[in-house]
């Protein structure tokens, strides 16, 4: 899964993420993030037209379980790295209502709907307290986001959202409410993001750094395929407690740290193979928001119109096919024109909705961006 969001980028960009990576304001977008965020979307699509394979093919389930591995991770990184500047002013908070908040509640009602009505489930229950299917990403950034002023006068702010993360996936009486087990079992790597530099990312991006990813994605890769008919691949969506998925306790505070490391690895691999110079599919990087709430309405309704039912679809060359539209269709959903057409609701300006600043703060909004 802005952000912004940089995961999905859910906001108009602030004058923060207009700068490259050498911090220098007044600079153009840097491609390398816009290359990462839809790189990033396109092994979000294609992870959803995986899952109903996984069953069939062993490979398939080695390349999900990968792939699940780091995409939503290194979104919420991102996304944490944007939010440096977030200082709950009254203009970030505007923007952070245009540009999370109200989309969250428009999807929601309208995934609601789709699924009672495409998914022929009339009795299923609005809850703007209980996101269903891809929106849980907009509430977790909205509140990840409102803590960002906390996050940085902490003095070990990474540790503590790791101890935090653990003690979520220990503890089975979270609930489902705003997906809280999501929202704190991911805190981790956005409070990362949050900690990085730009000097960060230019160390990962090294011709060894390159280099080097290829033996760990590939040692992933293997691991994943002995893995797949063994391992529950629900941790990878920390969306449960570690009693949820049938496990001991204790175990959730392990595989918390340990999937952390893995993933946080495997991100470092992925980031050191994006591209940091300007391509063809750079500027779809400001339109992943567009791209991850819009696909969710193809990626289910495949299941629910049976798609995956025809029999050669789950033949090698139909997983590659599968694969090719999965990446086709995200792409489109990225582009301008689809941008356009749906900015209304995914940055609406709602100058309705708020009160005027005084004169004299226009300056001080203008260069909080």
């Amino acid at each position: 899964m802005t952000h912004q969001t940089a995961a999905p980028s859910v906001q108009r960009p602030a004058a923060a993420e207009r700068q490259a990576p050498s911090g220098k304001p007044g600079k153009a977008r840097d491609a390398f993030f816009d290359n990462a965020k839809y790189l990033a979307i396109v092994l979000v699509a294609m992870g959803h037209s995986w899952e109903p394979l996984r069953g069939d093919s062993r490979a398939a389930s080695a390349l999900y379980i990968t792939v699940y591995a780091f995409h939503m991770p290194a979104f919420i990184v991102i996304s944490g790295y944007f939010s440096r500047s977030f200082d709950a002013s009254p203009g970030r908070l505007k923007r952070l209502i245009t540009g999370v908040a109200v989309p969250y509640v428009v999807f929601e009602v309208v995934y609601t709907l789709f699924k009672r009505y495409a998914g022929d489930d009339p009795g299923y229950d609005f809850s703007l307290l209980d996101p269903w299917y891809l929106t849980w990403f907009l509430i977790a950034l909205f509140i990840w986001r409102l803590t960002t002023p906390l996050w940085k006068v902490i003095r070990w702010p990474l540790p503590l959202a790791l101890a935090i993360a653990a003690l979520a996936a220990v503890s089975p009486d979270i609930g489902d409410d705003l997906d809280l087990q999501r929202v704190l079992q991911f805190l981790p790597f956005f409070v990362l993001g949050l900690c990085l530099k730009p000097e960060h990312f230019h160390l990962v991006r090294r011709k060894n750094a390159r280099i080097l990813a290829v033996p760990v994605f590939a040692a992933a890769l293997l691991f994943a395929y002995w893995a797949a008919p063994r391992m529950n691949a629900a941790w990878f969506y920390r969306r449960d407690s570690a009693q949820e998925l049938g496990a001991p306790g204790w175990s959730g505070a392990v595989m918390t740290l340990a999937m952390f490391g893995c993933s946080v690895i495997l991100v470092a691999c992925f980031f050191a193979w994006v591209p940091g110079r300007k391509l063809w599919f750079t500027a779809l990087g400001a339109g992943t928001l567009y791209g991850y709430l819009l696909h969710g309405f193809l990626a289910k309704g495949s299941r629910f119109w049976d798609w995956y039912e025809v029999d050669w679809v789950h033949t090698p060359w139909g997983e590659i096919v599968v694969t090719l539209i999965a990446m086709s269709v995200i792409t489109v959903l990225c582009t301008p024109p689809v941008q356009r057409a749906f900015r209304f609701v995914m940055e609406p300006k709602m100058e309705w909705a708020f009160k005027s600043s005084p004169k004299g703060d226009v300056g001080k909004q203008r260069r909080a961006g």
